[in-house]
């Protein structure tokens, strides 16, 4: 995973275990705008996501920023 994106995840997960305490759900798209500007970004975010993690549509932030924040290879392209 790029680190822009390991960044963003980590960022909004904070911003929605704040807002809304550690039992907050989020999917994937929630690191998205409504708006498919990116959809590389979008599908590697969906890669992690499905096939690496084999995670549920819905799962809790604090359980996907425990997950981003472990020790990975990150690339920035």
């Amino acid at each position: 995973m790029r680190a822009t994106l390991r960044e963003k995840m980590i960022a909004v997960c904070d911003e929605k275990i704040a807002k809304k305490g550690p039992d907050v759900g989020l999917s994937f798209y929630a690191f998205f705008a409504n708006k498919n500007d990116n959809p590389e970004l979008l599908m590697e975010a969906a890669e992690w996501w499905i096939r690496e993690h084999e995670l549920d549509h819905f799962e809790k932030a604090t359980k996907i920023r425990k997950l981003v924040q472990q020790p990975e290879t990150t690339t920035d392209v």
